[in-house]
């Protein structure tokens, strides 16, 4: 046995390895070490030579599954060694096989609520290939990056934030990204999934292209849309090989590779998606308090994960868009059919993921079961949707769910003619398949039902015919049927009896007629145990050839049920259907923060009117108090976008979406120790994204850009950043306490400013949380303070500071008004770099007032380190 499980253990040494024996799954070695300091349990050892014991432990197989999950969230990969044939029937030691290798990206979700990715990269020549799947529910995308960026940096930046906005689980990487500290290095600071190198084949374009053909039985590559993208080709063909060989099965419920292209829709990249918190919080990385924690009402498992990828890749065509809002406008306005339809998909299995069980052999009758209850629960849905004219709504697809007689009734029918309703979890235990349904079966059963009854008739007749009163007829695993009789009545035992077992008090026996008979019952339960089992294995292939229609089914329930769920929580939160076109305009009234709403239900949200475009009002300078709502209004803005083209209704009065190309956001404050950089760090480098990818179609958000430095570079900073964004045209929001940027407006053609009203009371301000046209007075910082505890001495003293600062420096307006001129001269002298400073006052060592103006454009920093110098 040791010798059987070394060999194992030599074709997965990157695994621990769970080996089978008996009712427990053993760790061995090295292994054993591991696996009891994770799962806290007992280590121990085995004698296996003189002096020589190897460390093991064990878990229960029936409980294996949570040890599995916690050692692969441990960061390691498990590999599964089954026995394969029965131990009473086995000649010398019992078969093993490795059935598959638990991997981050193959680790089941319980729920299923949540999609789990094994993602592929491959570098190419001219652009990164991504491939990603889920072998629970069979789906498998593909894309081609960057073959448009000619800077390789950004063309990694565009892969790594789509991993980490699909939150993939697991990348599988060839050697060579891995050996290069360059990309290792960006994959360690970016993705939080795990990185498994794979030294493979299927890494060339040849043997991903043979992979691809070979799954899918097809002769080209062109019915999935990547026959003129390689390296999605390889990244594809990678992936589905990485499957195969960890799942050790044929994979048949993946149908289908879908490709995709990332531009085609709302672009949203990882940063933003995180500013956000669109699926988790900035702070506790939480799904509670995200907007998808708001969103999600869905009723079943497959809705939920289509929610969520409807929330990650919103939108830009318009007539989609207009379609899911149709069905979400048709179930809002039927509360009689939104509540019927509700209630049909409540407690519906998942039939993707009980199809991925199949698909990787490790279906049971239970799951079997529960897709018959899908089935028998889609004439409901049909009908239900029939009711209330949902079938004439594209979006939602309805001819999915299929029409009688179909395929997928007549799977139904079959499959309730065939399981027992009482069906176990397991397929080693016997009787799942409904009597009447298979006459050899039905035969095997009645032969064993009789030798049981002539078995347990036994004892009565022995009794009789021996006298003993005592006598009793039992089994046990290791002898089988004996007869037992106690001591003192061993002296009326008939010479027909066969000493088996001597106990304390008594004795067992058998007879040759009893051992005939349990040879009757033993033979014809093994024989219904294979039986049952091909009988069963031949059902999974059953499903197995409905499986694109299963799937389409599935993802038509999904839709009903994301539609259904959207309608409902806009009909109680008094949300409204917005208008989506293709114009410049984003106009929302009376808006509210969908997230801030629904997490303070006892207080009344503020709400707030926004009207950006494309020329005279493009960019809103947002001034006013901390905690004035500023932040709050910002991140609204772009949730209201996000949802509208999603398909959502918004939570507002009325909302008009000139359609997004992309959602481009710079909020919050935080470090990254991990990759060394600091707060000012990471906000410079997420501005220069937003830069460098900003279109006019695009919605920027920046809250307090260039606060993580001083004052002066911070301004000159921010000043810069918005007049690079004023030119690109795109429509903006910039939040600042800067209110040296308020003279931008009527300077800068589109440039408007926006406050945070405040109302002054007797006891301080008064936060109003209403956004109003014109500049704050001031910032109220000082107010603030004291509101948030700062002892009075304190405050008081930095509002003398204040009054001396203020006295002393120049003028928002002042400081404006030069930068301004000296910015838009248009033929100046060129200016002398700046050299070490003379006295206060001067700069570069010539007096302030006679510098030379330059004729170039200067740098705003440059313009506000001289009036640093001057103040």
């Amino acid at each position: 046995m040791l010798r059987q499980y070394q060999a194992l253990k030599a074709s997965y040494p990157d695994a621990l390895l769970l080996f089978r024996l008996g009712d427990f799954y053993e760790l061995f070695g090295r292994d054993a070490e591991i696996g009891a300091a994770i799962l806290n349990i007992t280590l121990t050892s085995r004698e296996i030579g003189k002096g020589r014991r190897l460390p093991m432990c064990g878990v229960p197989y029936h409980a294996a599954d949570a040890y599995v999950a916690q050692l692969v969230q441990a960061g390691h990969r498990v590999a599964i060694c089954e026995q394969m044939e029965d131990p009473r029937l086995a000649r010398g030691v019992v078969r093993r096989e490795v059935i598959r290798v638990v991997t981050p990206g193959t680790l089941p979700d319980a729920a299923g609520r949540d999609r789990r990715y094994v993602a592929a990269l491959w570098v190419g020549d001219q652009a990164v290939g991504l491939a990603m799947a889920d072998v629970f529910t069979g789906e498998l995308r593909a894309t081609r990056l960057g073959a448009d960026s000619p800077v390789e940096h950004e063309v990694w930046r565009a892969a790594l934030d789509e991993l980490v906005r699909l939150a993939v689980d697991e990348v599988v990487v060839p050697p060579r990204l891995t050996d290069d500290p360059r990309l290792a290095g960006a994959m360690r600071q970016t993705l939080r999934a795990a990185v498994t190198r794979w030294d493979s084949p299927a890494w060339s374009p040849d043997g991903a292209r043979q992979t691809l053909r070979a799954h899918f039985g097809t002769a080209t590559l062109d019915a999935f849309g990547i026959e003129a993208w390689p390296e999605a080709q390889v990244a594809a063909g990678a992936v589905l090989q990485y499957l195969l060989e960890t799942q050790k099965d044929r994979l048949v419920h993946i149908t289908t590779l879908q490709s995709y292209d990332p531009r085609e829709g709302l672009a949203v990249d990882a940063t933003t998606a995180l500013n956000l918190e669109l699926t988790t919080t900035l702070r506790q990385r939480s799904r509670k308090g995200s907007l998808l924690d708001v969103l999600d009402r869905t009723r079943t498992a497959a809705g939920a994960r289509l929610l969520r990828r409807y929330l990650e890749e919103p939108l830009t065509d318009v007539a989609a868009i207009r379609a899911r809002l149709d069905a979400v406008e048709a179930l809002a306005a039927s509360h009689l059919a939104r509540r019927r339809l509700r209630d049909a998909l409540q407690g519906m299995p998942d039939a993707e993921r009980l199809l991925g069980r199949a698909g990787t052999g490790r279906a049971t009758p239970k799951d079997l079961l529960s897709l018959r209850y899908f089935l028998e629960r889609l004439d409901d849905i049909r009908r239900i949707a029939a009711e209330a004219g949902l079938e004439r709504l594209p979006a939602l697809e309805m001819d999915a769910l299929g029409q009688p007689p179909a395929p997928l009734e007549a799977l139904a029918d079959h499959l309730a003619r065939a399981i027992a309703d009482d069906a176990p979890a397991q397929v080693r235990d016997s009787g799942y398949i409904r009597e009447g349904y298979d006459a050899e079966l039905d035969a095997l059963r009645r032969g064993a039902e009789e030798g049981r009854r002539w078995i347990a008739g036994l004892e009565g007749r022995e009794r009789e015919r021996t006298g003993i009163r005592s006598l009793k007829v039992g089994f046990n695993r290791v002898f089988g049927y004996y007869i037992e009789v106690t001591r003192p009545n061993l002296k009326l035992v008939p010479p027909d009896y066969e000493r088996r077992q001597t106990l304390t008090g008594a004795e067992r026996f058998v007879t040759a007629e009893l051992k005939e008979w349990e040879s009757r019952v033993l033979e014809a339960e093994e024989r219904i145990r294979l039986r049952e089992a091909q009988i069963f294995q031949s059902l999974v292939e059953r499903v197995l050839e409905q499986a694109p229609a299963l799937q389409a089914a599935s993802r038509a329930v999904a839709r009903l049920d994301v539609a259904a769920s959207l309608a409902d929580l806009a009909v109680e939160r008094a949300w409204v259907r917005p208008e989506v076109d293709e114009g410049p305009v984003i106009e929302i009234r009376q808006g509210r923060h969908p997230v801030v709403e629904a997490m303070m239900p006892d207080q009344p949200f503020v709400p707030n009117d926004l009207y950006l475009d494309m020329g005279a009002r493009r960019l809103a300078i947002v001034t006013g108090p901390n905690m004035g709502g500023k932040s709050t209004f910002l991140r609204q803005a772009a949730l209201l976008v996000l949802l509208a083209q999603m398909g959502s209704f918004v939570p507002a009065r009325w909302a008009r979406i000139g359609v997004v190309d992309r959602i481009l956001s710079r909020v919050g404050a935080s470090d990254d120790l991990a990759s060394g950089r600091s707060t000012f760090m990471v906000e410079m480098s997420e501005s220069a994204y937003i830069l460098r990818h900003a279109t006019p179609r695009s919605l920027v958000v920046l809250d307090e850009v260039g606060r993580g430095t001083a004052t002066y570079d911070g301004l000159s900073l921010a000043w810069a950043i918005v007049e690079a964004l004023q030119e690109r045209g795109c429509r903006t929001l910039v939040a600042t306490h800067y209110h040296e940027l308020t003279e931008l407006e009527g300077r800068l053609e589109g440039v408007f400013n926006l406050h945070a009203a405040v109302a002054h009371g007797e006891e301080g301000i008064v936060f109003l949380r209403q956004i109003r046209p014109g500049a704050a007075d001031r910032s109220y910082g000082i107010e603030v303070a004291r509101l948030a505890g700062l002892p009075e001495r304190v405050v008081e003293r930095a509002r003398e500071v204040l009054a001396h600062l203020e006295g002393s420096a120049p003028s928002a307006s002042r400081v404006a008004e030069e930068a301004l001129a000296d910015a838009l001269v248009p033929d100046r002298e060129t200016a002398p770099a700046l050299s070490e400073p003379g006295p206060v006052g001067t700069y570069g060592g010539r007096p302030a007032s006679r510098r030379p103006r330059p004729r170039a454009r200067p740098s705003v920093a440059d313009l506000a380190q001289s009036r640093l110098f001057e103040a």
